[in-house]
């Protein structure tokens, strides 16, 4: 039995354990939230207010040039591109996650015009709103969107497959794919990949090029730390560069802006997935968010940030998932998560028959924030009135991650930058006197908020 005493004699040797300190955390919160929005970094208030007194206020237009303004979008690309197994010049920093994707799924799908294939293949578990830009996209350019579970991945690499697009870290489940594998197989069967990096991207270790990967995009604000709405990246293999399209043919990725033809000219590389003109505040907050990510690199030296993280990570969620099983048994919770490392992201997600919003909601009360993610009512699950943390990883009587019949989520995301082993511990504990005293019935646990 894991004592608190064991996890405080943890966070005593932890390497990464002064990481902490580049976070404002508010006193006595244990966020378990980083997988929606990372915590605020220190340096991000003092640049952004520079940005806006000093670069904006006083430099006005001229800090494009003075400020470096014109290549924020690069630069910070750069930095992304050490955290996911890129190279330099190969990443760029803009839009949104959903308008990055729908660039990159325009240009796979461009590339599979002629090839004679029409189907666009994805989990019926992915993100929404990555199910809801291929679906626009293929009603506009004449493909089909086909929906499958996880386990159908190997049979539905047909012949009419043109594109597989796929989230690396499940959202829901925290469930990971094996990138190269699956790109190895998608590119046997004649398919371009699109991965979504939005669960990994500073949460995992990614190889996108090692991984022969077509296309990613990601988001900036979960594991990244850039803030409510940051930026988000882009991502195309060095193959594909010089000849994808890009169906926003803003000004920003014109090969010579200031040039002000009245012709589209496409830059060179992934530069070409600019737009319009970039938000240099935001791309300021982002930076901060990247540097608190890669400060990990001191730790690990030549391997990156990542390894290090990723060492960190797994016992966190290890622990928790052992404290849970320990702690909470006999309360209806099941492991939804895989429990091989290999497949799990940086999350633990529980299912519960009955309560599972407003115990979250209990626990964010006594400032353990995690989040909710609603099941899948369309679809009939499977018993899971016993708690069982099976070595499979799949709890007794709860479909395989991504599977069918989606239970009701508590979603827990673990941060090895700002966490420690207490930290987890002390999650349990609230949890377990949640379950224990019946505390999530109490009324205002249960009214649902516009976000959940």
């Amino acid at each position: 039995m894991t004592t608190l005493e064991d996890c405080r004699a943890l966070d005593a040797q932890d390497p990464l354990r002064a990481l902490r300190d580049q976070f404002t955390l508010p006193e006595g919160v244990i966020y378990l939230d980083g997988n929606s929005l990372g915590v605020l970094p220190k340096a991000a208030p003092g640049r952004i207010a520079e940005v806006v007194a000093k670069e904006w206020g006083e430099g006005l237009i001229r800090s494009w040039n003075t400020a470096s303004w014109f290549d924020l979008p690069q630069r910070l690309g750069d930095k992304v591109a050490r955290l996911i197994g890129a190279a330099p010049g190969e990443v760029v920093c803009t839009d949104s996650t959903s308008v990055n994707l729908y660039k990159v799924l325009f240009a796979a799908l461009s590339q599979q015009k002629d090839s004679g294939r029409k189907l666009v293949v994805s989990e019926r578990s992915n993100f929404p709103t990555d199910l809801y830009i291929a679906e626009s996209l293929c009603r506009e350019r004449g493909f089909t969107l086909k929906l499958i579970e996880a386990d159908e991945l190997p049979a539905a690499l047909s012949g009419e497959v043109a594109v597989l697009m796929l989230t690396h870290v499940n959202y829901r489940t925290g469930a990971m794919h094996d990138m190269k594998a699956i790109t190895a197989a998608a590119h046997a069967a004649g398919a371009l990949t699109v991965w979504d990096l939005a669960h990994s991207a500073g949460a995992v270790p990614v190889a996108l090029n090692e991984s022969n990967a077509d296309y990613a995009i990601g988001c900036g604000y979960k594991y990244l730390n850039g803030g409510p709405g940051a930026p988000a990246f882009a991502w195309v293999h060095t193959r594909h560069a010089g000849k994808f399209e890009q169906p926003l043919s803003g000004w920003w990725g014109h090969a010579a802006p200031f040039e002000f033809t009245p012709h589209y000219r496409p830059a060179p590389g992934v530069g070409r997935y600019l737009c319009g003109t970039q938000p240099v505040i935001a791309l300021a907050g982002l930076e901060c968010g990247l540097d608190t990510v890669l400060a990990a690199e001191s730790f690990n030296g030549p391997n990156g940030a990542m390894a290090a993280l990723r060492t960190k990570s797994l016992a966190l969620t290890d622990l928790f998932i052992a404290l849970v099983e320990q702690r909470c048994a006999g309360q209806g919770l099941a492991l939804v998560t895989p429990r091989e490392h290999a497949r799990r992201g940086s999350q633990v997600c529980l299912s519960r028959d009955e309560g599972a919003y407003a115990i979250v909601q209990a626990l964010i009360a006594r400032s353990v924030i995690g989040d909710y993610r609603a099941g899948d009512s369309l679809k009939e699950t499977p018993d899971r009135s016993q708690v069982s943390l099976s070595p499979s990883g799949g709890g007794l009587g709860v479909p395989s991650p991504g599977g069918p019949g989606l239970p009701d989520i508590l979603r827990f995301g673990f941060t090895p930058l700002y966490l420690g082993f207490e930290d987890v511990w002390n999650s349990v504990e609230h949890l377990v006197q949640v379950l224990e005293t019946g505390e999530w019935r109490r009324a205002e646990f249960n009214r649902k908020n516009a976000v959940t």
